[in-house]
């Protein structure tokens, strides 16, 4: 079997930290700055669409991304907390299954992330934005991971928190479990995958409970 794990709103609560630099960001550049509320809906896209929904030119967009990246990587471990029982659940998978992240965060700061809680060793592969022409909800993300990890005909799972995550789940045709940690609601999350968990603990439990 294969789990795969989204990290935002799924392991981690890096909602201070991201709303934090986006602030920055805009401070940075003299713009306007977006309500909390207004980033905060858009976690879980990649950054570029999350500055041009955010209101920002496309030709200035870059410039946003990478003064983003650069405060980022400063920041991110200070501001950035486990969700609970996401070691748990991290652990428990680990008991029955090959473990991998497909996140929509940069790749290199996820790791560094996931080894600052001492959690990174569980998981085979890491996919993240700069792995993939096509971040989530397309395919390409989680099919990646499965191609790093020699997939054949072992059940997927998919865990995560956003319509994204559930969406890219299903156009990679692989199973599904939202959780209720993050970014999106239960009527939602509904819409796009038959099983919903209050976390990734809870959602671990369930699949390891239907196992075939």
């Amino acid at each position: 079997m294969i789990i795969l794990f989204d990290l935002d709103g799924t392991l981690i609560d890096s909602t201070d930290a991201i709303v934090s630099t986006f602030h920055y960001s805009f401070d940075v550049h003299g713009t306007k700055h977006p309500s909390d509320e207004a980033i905060m809906s858009l976690i879980g896209y990649p950054l570029d669409i999350m500055y041009a929904e955010l209101g920002i030119a496309e030709d200035k967009v870059w410039n946003y991304v990478d003064t983003y990246k650069e405060e980022y990587r400063k920041i991110s471990t200070i501001k950035t907390q486990l969700l609970e029982c996401a070691t748990q659940a991290v652990e428990l998978a680990s008991e029955i299954a090959t473990l991998g992240i497909v996140t929509t965060k940069t790749g290199t700061y996820s790791e560094i992330l996931m080894e600052h809680f001492g959690l990174m060793h569980h998981f085979k592969v890491l996919i993240g934005r700069e792995h993939v022409e096509n971040p989530k909800p397309h395919a390409q993300p989680i099919l990646k991971a499965l191609e790093a990890l020699n997939y054949d005909s072992q059940d997927v799972w998919m865990i995560g928190d956003t319509k994204l995550d559930l969406i890219s789940a299903k156009n990679a045709n692989v199973n599904s479990v939202a959780v209720l940690t993050g970014y999106d609601d239960a009527s939602t999350l509904s819409q796009y995958t038959d099983y919903v968990k209050k976390d990734a603990l809870e959602a671990i439990i369930f699949i390891k409970d239907n196992i075939k």
